[in-house]
């Protein structure tokens, strides 16, 4: 089968998939995602052979989206120690060619296939959806593994991704609580990024500081741990998660600022579906409503959770769908 490589490439997970190029409609083939650890795969070219020994398709070209700076042919994985080359990747699949992306520029491509039963609206502003017409500016940040930022654009009915690495913006507290979290975190790191808060590790890196300015030792911990022993009632673990929340909302109402994403900001990433209990209920919409002259006009933005499986490989498909010669369009005349 000809059309699209697929790949969602994060510091834990690789997330593969097949696509049929339509700029019309774009999607995912049914039943062709597949999910690997990193971990088990010497290479992003290894992992994505295995995927197509598998299922057995002869794909004609790959978008990969990469949680990671994209450099022209190369890309390094933040949280992981592959490190990509298009050409070299290309060949060692036997591809006419592969598109190299940042993961969340394929998240904010995935921004424009969502529709509302795809999200969940975090405080009382709903997303009416694409029914509206004219330009719209939308932000996207999301937790995950890493911290990963990015904005969609619609001008004159085109769609543009922005590609950044806005998760490594230095962390600013709001409280005197935080400011106590950041002098311990610095003592550890130097300098603190939203990354070192808002991620799997940074859930973690949080829970450390608090017990540490309680005069306790945590020992070590993951992610789930943390999430688990809220769920029992932790009273540690779940300051954690709201100071997590509060530091999150924060960060996405100084995103919308940057951007001036008016039209809303989209939260995806693996942490926030396992959130969910706590985020509606957390400081997270009061802080990012909480930007002084600003506040009001925050109030009417909708900060939205995305509940769609795999975004990140939707976005894929709709580049794919952008970057295939028009030969490989079904839509092409």
């Amino acid at each position: 089968m000809s059309g699209a490589l697929l790949a969602d490439i994060g510091g834990t997970n690789a997330r593969f998939a097949l696509a049929q190029p339509d700029r019309a409609a774009p999607q995912l083939l049914p039943d062709s995602v597949q999910i690997f650890a990193v971990a088990d795969f010497p290479s992003l070219a290894d992992a994505a052979r295995h995927y197509l020994d598998r299922t057995g398709a002869a794909p004609s070209h790959g978008v990969f989206a990469v949680a990671g700076r994209v450099d022209g042919d190369e890309a390094r994985i933040t949280n992981h120690p592959w490190v990509i080359s298009a050409e070299r990747t290309r060949i060692a699949l036997g591809l006419q060619r592969i598109d190299l992306v940042n993961d969340f520029a394929a998240q904010a491509m995935a921004v424009s296939l969502l529709q509302p039963a795809d999200v969940v609206a975090i405080g009382g502003v709903a997303w009416r959806g694409w029914n509206e017409s004219g330009d719209r500016t939308y932000a996207i940040i999301g937790a995950g593994t890493g911290l990963g930022v990015g904005a969609l654009l619609r001008r004159d009915g085109r769609y543009y991704p922005l590609q950044t690495e806005g998760g490594h913006v230095s962390f600013a507290p709001g409280t005197p609580e935080e400011i106590e979290v950041l002098q311990r975190l610095s003592g550890e790191f130097g300098r603190v990024s939203n990354e070192r808060l808002l991620s799997g590790s940074g859930l973690v890196n949080l829970h450390r500081a608090l017990s540490q300015i309680a005069g306790e030792d945590p020992g070590p911990l993951q992610p789930a741990d943390i999430t688990a022993m809220a769920r029992e009632g932790d009273a540690r673990c779940l300051r954690a998660i709201d100071v997590f929340c509060a530091v999150f909302g924060a960060a996405a109402g100084d995103l919308v600022l940057t951007l001036g994403a008016w039209d809303g900001v989209f939260l995806p990433g693996g942490l926030v579906p396992k959130l969910m209990p706590w985020l509606a209920h957390s400081g997270f919409r009061q802080r990012f409503e909480h930007k002084g002259r600003f506040s009001p006009t925050m109030a009417r933005v909708p900060t939205l959770a995305v509940t769609h499986p795999q975004p990140g490989l939707l976005g894929a498909a709709a580049l794919a769908a952008q970057f295939a010669p028009a030969t490989d369009r079904t839509d092409a005349a």
